[in-house]
């Protein structure tokens, strides 16, 4: 189990056509601050979960903030996916998730954990 704690190439969502396909089509859900998008994906997936983070400009200006909530947000998506990892192997399906910042000002580390880790169960029972 040594990599289980890692965020690899193969699981980042960078597709732009998947990010759009996400955005239009995708179902939604918000553990505030995070907004959470997902969808299933084709069986033609390199990874059983896509995910990728983001943040809004108009809320954070500055792009250091940004990047920062950023990383914070992979982080705890990283340290936390081993649960929703496995209900998505036993399934067999393949999913894409995009995770948002929605808040209006800087995260803690704890506090983003916390609702990292609700919106991850919330995702499970939707899934199942």
């Amino acid at each position: 189990m040594a990599g289980a704690f890692t965020y690899q190439k193969t699981e980042k969502l960078k597709s732009r056509k998947l990010l759009q396909q996400l955005f239009a089509q995708g179902k939604t859900f918000a553990v505030f601050p995070v907004k959470v998008f997902y969808m299933p994906l084709a069986e033609t997936a390199t990874s059983s979960v896509q995910a990728g983070v983001g943040v809004s400009a108009r809320n954070f200006r500055k792009a250091v903030d940004r990047n920062r909530i950023k990383r914070l947000l992979r982080e705890c998506y990283r340290l936390n996916k081993e649960s929703l990892h496995t209900a998505i192997d036993r399934s067999g399906k393949k999913i894409a998730v995009f995770f948002l910042y929605t808040g209006k000002e800087l995260p803690d580390y704890i506090f983003l954990t916390e609702k990292m880790k609700l919106a991850l169960t919330k995702l499970e029972t939707s899934l199942a």
